[in-house]
């Protein structure tokens, strides 16, 4: 018999733990912790109750919790011992038909996993999906994370359990996230198409115009038009694939969204695709139900926001807003090609006047907003799957020199030395120390160091570096730019060393409209969900049209802590299918305030 919410909200404290009795591994004190949270309005606010009853438990208890489970195809399983959910997780991922070369390795990184953090492994062996990881996906998951750091891989595990407990709900409950399985899948069909030297290794690389690039437009162009009902689709000048779902009346006003489909290098698949893939299922929900709004919908797949191949970041966005530098059209890529060319290629027109035309009427739009994969821990640590951004951070980038005097290693004494790369240290350590006081959300980042012609017996002599300062307000960003410029002029100056910083970018912050960063809350709210707000360290598209509309942000969270700009880039069916049902409750919102 399958569960639902009215009768666990009835039902005494010890009947509501017996109804959720096998949630949680041999572990009845979860339940019973999270009893007292009720009543719930949503399955979801159930299970970010179960997963507050983790956190706010003791470590002791939570590593009680961990060793609870079983070892990945260990004893247990061999001799069936197993409670039925762990049996049919381990069945369903193939575990109980491993070779004997397969049960070795897992076997042998169960003692090594067990040695180093003294707790089993913990993994949802039925995977982001739902249907089960094969053995060489968990194979390599357990190498990966027997690398992590003790505290790291402990919350990783708790983080797993609760995707565990999710799954079992989702049986209990005969509930499927039907419409996040299409997203994921759709995301999957999307990742097919790669740049050469990276589809070959299996990696995802698509950036703009090239051969993969156009077959990802190609592919959401026909998805637009055939599977969702659009009533135009079309791509515009500079490589946009746009869908407009007309509505109730011709002189409606258009609420716009979308995000990018290119990639950086070795990229995730959910980054910039998923604002793009949410909208269009939802113009898809509304064509299947015959179901008109009373404004325009107009679906932008933005065809560059990375700035990978050319020095042009968010070219697509800043065609709509009027910001398309005709200086980039002669801009060339690492083989020469200039984008003039590589639009002539893909079949655009490569010339300014049509690129202008795309600039949007203000007048015609009632805001922008955007769904994006989180790219960072925050939501994960939280457990929760939703976020509704406050602002944008504002940033500004440079590329660096510091210019010294290489000389011998072994003979120069310590206080005689003009040592490039020390120097860029004792800057790299400012940094960090300057951003980490800071009350605000500021961030300071070294990612790039060279040593040109360096040597093992040389002292550097040059080091070039990269700098990327941003935050969430433009006064704060200009303050830690100001602060890091001086600190470089002082540490150069008392080594007696040469700098020079050459800008590369800079971006003002974008503060959410109150107004529509309040029909995210809302929206959030009606899924039983808390609103918790965060700010987005990262660029979007929103940040450009920002400069031309009201706009505002909600994030979902990403799985393996987070991480983003990386193969290992993961969102769950769950997770998507509740970003779907926020992103349709805010239209339904708006519809009722313009009705």
């Amino acid at each position: 018999m399958l569960l639902n919410l009215t009768q666990l909200n009835a039902a005494s404290p010890a009947e509501f733990v017996q109804l959720l009795a096998g949630t949680y591994e041999h572990s009845p004190w979860v339940a019973e912790a999270a009893s007292a949270a009720r009543p719930f309005t949503s399955l979801a606010g159930l299970k970010l109750a179960l997963a507050d009853a983790v956190r706010g438990a003791g470590r002791e208890q939570q590593l009680t919790l961990i060793r609870a489970h079983p070892e990945l195809a260990g004893k247990a399983m061999v001799s069936q011992s197993l409670t039925a959910e762990s049996s049919d997780e381990q069945e369903r991922a193939g575990l109980t038909h491993c070779s004997p070369i397969e049960l070795a390795r897992i076997r042998q990184l169960n003692a090594d996993y067990a040695a180093k953090f003294g707790w089993p492994f913990i993994l949802a062996v039925r995977g982001p999906r739902g249907l089960g990881l094969n053995r060489s996906e968990i194979i390599a998951s357990f190498e990966r994370r027997l690398q992590s750091h003790p505290e790291l891989e402990l919350s990783e595990c708790l983080r797993n359990i609760h995707r565990i407990a999710e799954i079992r709900l989702n049986d209990k409950f005969g509930q499927s996230p039907t419409l996040g399985n299409q997203l994921w899948d759709w995301a999957e069909a999307l990742a097919v198409h790669s740049d050469p030297g990276f589809k070959e290794a299996g990696e995802l690389t698509v950036t703009y115009l090239t051969d993969a690039h156009r077959a990802c437009a190609a592919q959401l162009q026909q998805w637009m038009a055939l599977d969702c009902g659009f009533d135009e689709v079309g791509i515009d000048a500079v490589g946009n694939v746009v869908g407009i779902y007309r509505g109730l009346s011709p002189n409606a006003k258009r609420l716009l969204t979308g995000s990018h489909y290119d990639t950086v290098r070795r990229a995730g698949k959910y980054d910039g695709r998923l604002g793009v893939l949410l909208p269009m299922l939802s113009v898809r929900e509304l064509r299947a139900s015959g179901r008109r709004l009373p404004f325009d919908l107009e679906v932008v797949a933005f065809a560059e926001e990375e700035g990978q191949r050319y020095r042009a970041t968010f070219l697509a966005s800043s065609a709509l807003t009027g910001d398309f530098d005709p200086a980039w059209l002669d801009e060339l890529d690492a083989e020469g090609v200039s984008m003039r060319a590589a639009m002539q290629a893909a079949g655009l027109p490569a010339e300014l006047s049509p690129i202008q035309a795309l600039r949007r009427d203000p007048a015609d739009y009632l805001g922008f907003v955007e769904v994006h994969i989180e790219q960072g821990p925050v939501l994960n640590e939280l457990d929760l799957p939703l976020g509704v951004v406050t602002s944008i951070n504002g940033s500004r980038r440079y590329s660096g020199e510091v210019i010294g005097v290489a000389a011998h290693a072994g003979t120069t004494p310590m206080d005689r030395r003009r040592d490039a790369a020390a120097a860029v240290a004792e800057l790299i350590l400012y940094v960090e120390q300057r951003a980490g006081t800071h009350r605000e959300q500021v961030v300071g980042t070294v990612g790039m160091l060279e040593v040109p012609a360096g040597a093992i017996n040389v002292i550097p002599g040059r080091c070039r570096f990269s700098l990327d300062l941003r935050a969430s307000s433009d006064a704060a960003r200009d303050a830690l730019d100001a602060d890091v410029r001086a600190a470089l002029a002082v540490i150069c100056q008392r080594r007696s060393l040469q700098w020079q910083l050459t800008p590369t970018m800079a971006a003002d912050a974008a503060p959410s409209d109150a107004g529509w960063q309040a029909r995210w809350e809302a929206a959030v709210v009606a899924l039983g969900l808390p609103a918790h707000h965060l700010p987005s360290g990262a660029g979007h598209d929103a940040q450009m049209l920002h400069r031309l509309l009201p706009q505002a942000m909600l994030f979902v969270r990403g799985g393996n802590g987070g991480i983003s700009h990386n193969p290992l880039e993961q969102l769950s069916n769950d997770d998507a299918e509740l970003a779907l049902r926020a992103f349709q409750q805010l239209l339904e919102n708006l519809a009722k305030d313009m009705s």
